[in-house]
């Protein structure tokens, strides 16, 4: 599990308030929508590594996707 580190952000009225409107319409708290425009800004510019998937419990995943590739043919 990733370990979360505090720092203090220094923004300007205009910005803030314009990161508090937008997180206001996408139902998350302002801390959250800055880590999200973060997070897209470092996967955009390719300096952050993109999630893979989690396999589902005991392979269930894996199995129905083989299937679902050897159905193809």
């Amino acid at each position: 599990m990733a370990k979360n580190k505090s720092f203090v952000l220094r923004l300007d009225e205009d910005m803030m308030n314009a990161i508090e409107a937008w997180a206001a319409d996408e139902f998350r708290s302002t801390n959250g929508q800055i880590q999200y425009i973060l997070n897209e800004a470092l996967k955009k510019s390719g300096r952050l590594k993109k999630a893979s998937p989690r396999p589902s419990p005991k392979g269930e995943g894996v199995k129905k996707r083989e299937e679902g590739l050897e159905n193809r043919d």
